[in-house]
């Protein structure tokens, strides 16, 4: 009841604030973007100006042939002396040389076909190279004042190509078509000054019906516009839409224009931001007066919300944990309420619930256990033991002691897998039992796999469960090894401190990060199934040293591909009256 009143009342509060605020807000920000619309345009106009003025300059500058009489002369001779071409090409460089913004100039004779050109780099001649396809023969035929411009790349880097074909007056014939490659740095001057980068504004400058982009303030921008109908194919004149630059809202405000008939268009972002920068000052003045009024709500609020809601997260967090097998719940908040007692009942029923899964694993443990002897037992261990022995007389017979050996090897490695009765062993029955495996498997992988073991002589009687070392060593081999360089060297190290530390160490291909972190997720959850990496071996060993020796049972696996990969298990030692592991 309490807090159903309290939320009334921030809503009857807050609601009002919330609506004034809004009303307010749209008002001013319609009125400061239509002023800033116009204000805009009214300078992308005079900008439209400059760009028109320096493209004339350019018209001009492309027809500076026609003041050198001796360069016209040239041109106009059927046939070009070297001395003709020389000075041709001076005077092309000439022209190169006397404008910074020029990257090439280009003169294309129609007769034959040859190249004049001068350019600030080898790799950009060799571009230009190809001439532009349809020179006109006459003046008019073919041509027309849009193919006079075109937008280049060079790289990442924008050029505005101005083709004119040069007429020889008063006939009507084209001698040549001049061209001229004009980066953008005096367009960039022109235009740079109409837009506040730093507030997040650019400007864009189109020609063509395509709407080539010459000229962009800021690099590599992402235009979306709000709508079909906003597509640039749709403006005529001035005027603007909405849309978003970089993910950012704002306004795009166009001025279209020609030079001669070559369309212009330039555009200009303004950010939502920059524009309600007024409204959002107004706004700002208004909402202090209502925060002063709200300080002291929002902070009874605040706290009654988080000794409230905290504890009920805290315990939804622990029922997340439950849920995914994780049994490990964080302690309770000592609180003496309801939410308190509610942290300890449930914290009471995690410790029950996790004591009913342990032994439900326990039984379905015991009960794998029992159908695996059952099936153990359905071969008569005695007859493949004298069947093996038989073997092994008859590899005497014949001399074969090597062979003899290993078939008494695999003898002992039946003999002690298959016996029934023990679960727990000495831990030099394991020793002896493994070296028996790794004899064999070095018997199998000759030189290509190598062993060492070292243990000292009082942990050789420490008790511990059965059938422990044998799928450590057996996963290092078969995916550490093999499925590695095919060589390696195993090293087992047994040592004895207050705990009992085994470790089996391997050079071969290693775990990856992704089943590290599977294996430990399916050691804590309890999940008893396996992947293509052999985790049912290992996981096999861990659930059972954690079943006979709980929380005090540790292990750890590190893994370097190729140079070392580390399975580590830290065995309490249990005195004789805790479960008699020492002798």
């Amino acid at each position: 009841m309490f807090a159903k009143l309290l939320v009334g009342m921030l809503i009857a509060v807050v609601i009002p604030f919330i609506l004034s605020n809004l009303i307010s807000y749209k008002t001013t920000s319609d009125s400061v973007e239509g002023h800033v619309i116009a204000l805009n345009q009214n300078t992308m106009d005079i900008g439209m100006d400059n760009i028109k003025r320096y493209l004339e300059n350019l018209n001009r500058l492309s027809n500076a042939f026609y003041y050198d009489q001796t360069l016209m002369s040239y041109l106009r001779a059927p046939e070009t002396a070297p001395y003709q071409m020389l000075y041709i090409t001076h005077q092309i460089s000439t022209l190169y040389n006397n404008y910074s913004e020029l990257k090439a100039v280009r003169y294309v004779c129609t007769a034959s076909g040859q190249i004049y050109m001068k350019s600030h780099s080898a790799l950009l001649e060799i571009s230009l190279q190809k001439p532009l396809p349809g020179i006109p023969k006459q003046e008019g035929k073919d041509w027309d004042v849009t193919r006079e411009y075109e937008v280049l790349m060079l790289g990442k880097e924008r050029m505005l190509a101005l083709h004119k074909p040069l007429v020889d007056y008063p006939s009507t014939d084209v001698l040549g078509l001049v061209s001229l490659f004009v980066e953008p740095s005096e367009i960039s001057k022109l235009i740079r000054p109409l837009s506040d980068t730093e507030a997040g504004e650019a400007v864009f400058l189109h020609i063509q019906k395509q709407f080539n982009l010459l000229y962009v303030s800021r690099p590599e921008l992402a235009v979306e516009f709000d709508g079909p109908e906003s597509e640039p194919e749709h403006w005529d004149g001035r005027g603007y839409v909405h849309g978003k630059l970089d993910g950012r809202k704002g306004v795009f405000v166009y001025v279209k224009d020609r030079y001669q008939d070559l369309p212009l268009t330039l555009v200009k972002f303004v950010p939502s931001l920059s524009i309600n920068e007024a409204a959002n000052r107004t706004l700002n003045f208004m909402v202090v007066f209502q925060f002063i009024a709200l300080f002291f709500v929002i902070i009874f609020a605040s706290i009654l919300s988080y000794r409230t809601i905290f504890p009920i997260k805290r315990l939804l967090q622990s029922i997340v944990q439950l849920e995914n097998g994780n049994f490990r719940v964080s302690q309770t908040s000592g609180r003496l309420d309801e939410i308190g007692v509610l942290e300890q009942r449930f914290q009471t029923m995690v410790g029950k619930l996790d004591d009913l899964i342990n032994r439900e694993y326990r039984s379905r443990l015991e009960l794998s256990t029992a159908r695996l002897k059952m099936l153990q037992a359905q071969i008569n261990p005695h007859f493949l033991f004298n069947t093996l022995q038989s073997i092994g007389t008859m590899a005497l017979r014949h001399r074969a002691d090597e062979i003899s050996d290993k078939i008494a090897e695999l003898g002992a490695i039946m003999r002690y897998s298959m016996d029934l009765k023990s679960e727990i062993v000495p831990l030099k029955n394991e020793i002896e039992h493994i070296e028996h495996y790794l004899s064999l498997q070095t018997g199998r992988f000759k030189h290509k796999l190598s062993y060492t073991l070292s243990c000292p002589g009082e942990a050789l009687y420490i008790r511990v469960p059965k059938m422990i070392l044998q799928p450590l060593v057996e996963n290092s081999i078969i995916h550490g090894i093999e499925k590695g360089r095919g060589t390696g060297t195993l090293h087992i190290s047994i040592e004895l401190d207050r705990s009992l530390y085994i470790r089996v160490m391997d050079n071969g291909k290693g775990v990856e990060p992704e089943i590290l972190a599977w294996i430990q997720k399916s050691y804590e959850n309890r999940q008893f199934h396996g992947s293509d990496e052999g985790g049912i071996g290992l996981l096999n060993v861990l659930y059972r040293l954690n079943l006979y020796y709980g929380t005090d049972f540790k292990w750890d696996i590190t893994s370097s591909p190729y140079e070392i990969t580390v399975i580590t298990l830290r065995i309490p030692i249990k005195t004789d009256d805790e479960g008699g592991d020492l002798t």
